[in-house]
């Protein structure tokens, strides 16, 4: 289990972390969601004794990270998959990570077994794919069979195969009682492997809750119609205070979870549908309404280039001006 408690992190001026409280359970993968800059990495360097807390106290199964005698053996974590010699094999690199925290040897084929990485275990990192490191960050993780496991971004660089590897990986870990931290950007895979999930936004919390939960207050429902009598359905609709938006393509919506209420319209009236479904906001959908108001970098369109025509050669005059004409010329 890990445990933070009133964590906090400035760096002069800027709060990266805000009075952050809340545990990561074991027995099911925890998502740690939140938008660039939310804090998201100095909250796992933390954990781990990388950073030092301006304030709040984080523990790993009730004791901090420095006081764990062998860490490795009590929480695995991948943070940054190149952060490996370039020079050390991939045997060698686990190899001393097993000596220093008193991990039998045989641990290291175990894991370079069950990340695929057993054929190029003699060879250097400094020729590894991205994909090929992630794997080698993630047996590192594995290597003290620990109870505790934390990823920054795994699935960065795998391949599909991969990702789906360590979808099911994550999942089975967490259904042996383990507990399973995982940050990453990509919504679609966290909402198939996570269970629950802590949402952060310029370092505070915004959301401690169950996948479920959070999509279903932070999401909205659209019921989609489709009839050949459109027009009689548009008028029972509204008779009834419902109103249905054109959608394209001979498709009515209506916002909200209205389905068998308009199902039932529509067999009062005898009307014949051809589609009566509902659809529902995505994780992806929910994290954006959730975290509009605390995403820190915004970008925006950039506007149309402007024709080289006499506007733009009149604001050509001084020597960059020139030097664009110049090349415009001679291109």
């Amino acid at each position: 289990m890990i445990e933070l408690s009133g964590l906090t992190k400035r760096y002069g001026e800027k709060v990266a972390v805000d009075d952050l409280t809340f545990t990561v359970r074991p027995g099911v993968v925890t998502g740690f969601l939140g938008p660039n800059g939310a804090g998201k990495s100095t909250t796992m360097r933390m954990i781990l004794g990388l950073d030092h807390p301006t304030a709040g106290d984080v523990r790993i199964d009730g004791r901090h990270y420095h006081e764990l005698p062998d860490p490795l053996t009590y929480i695995g974590a991948l943070l940054d998959a190149k952060a490996v010699h370039g020079g050390r094999t991939a045997r060698s690199h686990l190899l001393w990570l097993a000596q220093s925290n008193g991990i039998p040897a045989h641990r290291v084929d175990t894991v370079l077994e069950t990340v695929g990485l057993t054929a190029v275990a003699r060879k250097k990192a400094k020729g590894f794919s991205l994909g090929m490191s992630q794997r080698l960050g993630i047996a590192a993780a594995l290597l003290g069979d620990p109870r505790i496991l934390m990823f920054d971004e795994p699935v960065n660089g795998l391949d599909p195969e991969g990702i789906h590897w360590i979808r099911g990986l994550m999942k089975s870990l967490a259904a042996e009682g383990r507990t399973v931290f995982v940050s990453s950007h990509l919504m679609s895979e966290m909402a198939l492997t996570a269970d629950h999930l802590i949402v952060i936004g310029q370092g505070r919390l915004l959301a401690d809750t169950s996948m479920a939960d959070f999509v279903a207050d932070n999401a909205h429902a659209r019921v989609r119609v489709r009839t050949p009598d459109r027009e009689r359905l548009l008028d029972a609709l509204h008779r009834a205070g419902l109103t249905a938006q054109d959608a394209g393509d001979g498709v009515l919506e209506i916002e909200g979870d209205a389905a068998e209420r308009i199902g039932e319209l529509a067999a009062e009236h005898r009307i014949v549908l051809h589609e009566l479904s509902v659809r529902r906001s995505s994780l992806e959908e929910a994290f954006m309404r959730l975290t509009a108001g605390a995403v820190e970098y915004h970008a925006h369109q950039a506007p149309p280039a402007a024709p080289w025509g006499a506007d733009s050669r009149a604001a050509a005059s001084g020597t960059g001006g020139q030097a664009v004409a110049r090349t415009s010329a001679e291109g």
